[in-house]
């Protein structure tokens, strides 16, 4: 089946940096466009960077600048290079796919920015 892990979360200061990371199995992963999302508390998941099979990338306006999204299709794994945080880039970030017509979320990883 298909499966998605993020790893690379965890508590940073204002200004820092995190690198988050998605494994993922049971797909072609070399075929597709893979995406993190991200929800705050109380908030509605928003789209954070998507990166197609190709190589294009697409960032949300409030991260462009400070948050790069790669893909190694040799390991099955996307990547979330994250600098210069912001508290109000505290949240759950979620790795996604659609595949098949249908959509694939790993479990999240929590970031936490604050002082």
């Amino acid at each position: 089946q298909v499966r998605l892990v993020e790893s690379g979360g965890g508590l940073v200061q204002p200004g820092g940096s995190l690198r988050l990371s998605c494994v993922a199995s049971g797909i072609n992963f070399n075929i597709g466009t893979m995406e993190w999302y991200r929800q705050a508390p109380g908030k509605s998941r928003e789209l954070v960077a998507e990166v197609t099979d190709s190589g294009s990338t697409n960032y949300a306006d409030s991260v462009k600048g400070r948050f790069t999204i790669s893909r190694d299709n040799a390991k099955s794994t996307v990547s979330l290079q994250m600098n210069s945080l912001k508290p109000e880039d505290t949240a759950v970030y979620y790795c996604k796919t659609t595949r098949w017509g249908r959509y694939y979320w790993g479990q999240g990883t929590q970031v936490t920015v604050s002082s």
